[in-house]
């Protein structure tokens, strides 16, 4: 099997099934487990669990995009509505979701962080949204080539499940939850 990564099913058949997102499942799955076991010595404060699951998510997926940069922004162009209209933007994407998820490990500037998540996720998720209504979903462009995931409901549901623990950390730094 010449040229098979390993990843998946896509390199078979283009419109693979759920099973093609196993990988993508299990990158959740360890960037949950990192979490978990970095927040430990403070289990009772989830805040601190919910910053490192969003770095790490953060983080991994920066780098699966830097792994074939001009590829994902070629991809990203088809989807986002930013992006759409500056390859600039396209191109600086993963590096921008990178220093979020540094900023999140470091617990940085948290109110700001939280901001800019929420604005770049918001934004992301009406793109998706907008393609996967148009139909560019099943035959369009690959999240990343490493995992070989194409854009579908599952990207829009892991950003939105983003958005959600992003709002989580607002309100627990608020003190309303």
């Amino acid at each position: 099997m010449e040229g098979h990564s390993g990843f998946g099913i896509f390199d078979e058949c283009p419109d693979a099934t759920a099973a093609g997102f196993g990988p993508l499942f299990a990158l959740i799955a360890v960037v949950a487990l990192a979490s978990f076991a970095t927040a430990l010595p403070h289990a009772l404060v989830p805040m601190i669990g919910l910053h490192y699951f969003l770095g790490f998510m953060l983080c991994a997926l920066a780098l699966l995009k830097l792994t074939c940069p001009l590829a994902f922004a070629d991809s990203f162009q088809r989807y986002d509505l930013l992006a759409q209209k500056s390859r600039f933007y396209a191109l600086c994407y993963p590096y921008i979701e990178l220093l979020l998820g540094l900023a999140y490990l470091s617990f940085s500037m948290p109110y700001l962080v939280y901001v800019l998540t929420l604005a770049l996720m918001l934004f992301s998720a009406a793109g998706i949204f907008a393609a996967l209504r148009s139909g560019v979903g099943a035959h369009g462009p690959r999240i990343g080539r490493a995992l070989k995931v194409r854009l579908s409901t599952v990207t829009l549901v892991e950003c939105m499940l983003m958005i959600l623990v992003t709002l989580a950390l607002m309100l627990m730094r608020s003190g309303l939850i």
